[in-house]
């Protein structure tokens, strides 16, 4: 970020947007998708995705302005949006309830993997080549993955076990205090991510590949540790997933409002802020085993896409733009009269940085009440 911000010129605002049009393309993208997914084949439906995705990512480092580069942004948000439909079905068609939430936690360390690949790899490529040259490398996978998904045998759709005969009305109130709680969750991780590694190079002074390896590192680690967590424990707590949910959300509170500490101890703040982000990542494993759990098997592509529009477009497509704004706010507050400085854009950003601890509570109060209505 910090790269494209010179560049380009840009505010923390505009960064933000980035992000906030890329997710609310990608949840309405979603929604014709994942229905999709329920009547067509998901093998080259997830195989077309995959390519944009990737294709996109690459085509991203040719933008000559931050117009071009947010228009490639939005195609990677359709691409991207065929992923979590499509493969939280499929898991749930080849796996037993008992063993779903096991299942869809093994699915989920795909997200620290990735983290930590993609920080540790492109924060120092990008400093030494160049953030161009990063996009192109986080591209390259997709030779070898669009064309590999067209080898896997597709099961066939609702051949796993559910609750059957509950169909998309019988989904209740519990199934949208859950979709709720994927709002609030996704509103501050998008936040976080977003701004976390131009937070350690403002205000503790790290350098951009630093801040990509800690960041790669520390994600992936506790990533990891939470998606481990719930492979180990999530299908002894299948009737309380929520409530696990809870507890591990309102676990992650203190460490998040530990992270705003003095200038110079960056590498305090990153490890306090990945434990409580590991503490976060055990979230998604126990949600959508909840989710797949209420869904008769024929809609459950749909059940999750509809989930992924109520948290991204209520949720993740805000968070990184309300976070740039705070820290633009803050940042002129904190130069008054005068030029906003690199010192006062430190300072905005950490008093940004408040807005997560304070999203914990509010997730934790609403996991609680999904945990009450899904009981």
């Amino acid at each position: 970020m910090e790269p494209l911000r010179h560049e380009f010129r840009l505010s923390d605002a505009q960064i933000g947007a980035l992000v906030t049009w890329f997710t609310i393309v990608f949840a309405v993208a979603g929604l014709p998708l994942g229905r999709l997914a329920d009547k067509a084949s998901r093998r080259w439906l997830l195989a077309v995705g995959v390519a944009a995705w990737g294709g996109l990512t690459g085509l991203a480092g040719l933008a000559s302005s931050y117009a071009m580069l947010l228009v490639t942004r939005l195609g990677v948000g359709i691409g991207e949006a065929v992923c979590a439909p499509v493969a939280t079905s499929w898991i749930a068609d080849i796996v037993p309830a008992g063993r779903r939430a096991k299942a869809m936690a093994g699915f989920m360390l795909a997200i620290p993997v990735g983290g930590l690949l993609s920080y540790s790899l492109t924060g120092p490529l990008a400093q030494a080549y160049g953030w161009r040259f990063a996009l192109a490398v986080a591209a390259a996978p997709v030779i070898v993955l669009a064309p590999g998904i067209l080898w896997l045998s597709e099961p066939e759709s609702g051949s796993g076990l559910g609750r059957q005969g509950s169909g998309w009305r019988g989904l209740g109130i519990g199934f949208w205090w859950i979709a709720a709680s994927g709002a609030v969750i996704n509103f501050a991780l998008y936040g976080l991510s977003t701004f976390l590694p131009a937070y350690l190079t403002r205000y503790h002074e790290v350098s951009v590949a630093q801040a990509g390896v800690w960041m790669g590192v520390g994600t992936g680690l506790s990533g990891i540790a939470g998606a481990g967590a719930v492979w180990a424990l999530g299908d002894r707590v299948r009737n309380r997933l929520c409530l696990a949910a809870a507890a591990s959300i309102l676990a992650a509170l203190p460490l998040f409002a530990a992270v705003r500490l003095a200038p110079g101890m960056g590498g305090a703040s990153v490890w306090l802020a990945m434990l409580g982000y590991g503490l976060l990542q055990m979230y998604y494993g126990l949600a959508y085993a909840a989710i797949q759990d209420r869904v008769q098997p024929s809609l459950r592509a749909t059940a999750m896409a509809v989930y992924l529009v109520v948290t991204y477009l209520g949720g993740a497509s805000w968070g990184p733009v309300v976070m740039g704004g705070a820290s633009d706010l803050l940042a002129r507050r904190a130069a008054g009269i005068g030029p906003v400085t690199e010192a006062a854009r430190a300072a905005g950003l950490h008093g940004a940085m408040y807005l997560i601890p304070a999203l914990a509570v509010v997730l934790g109060w609403v996991l609680w009440m999904a945990a009450r209505r899904t009981a």
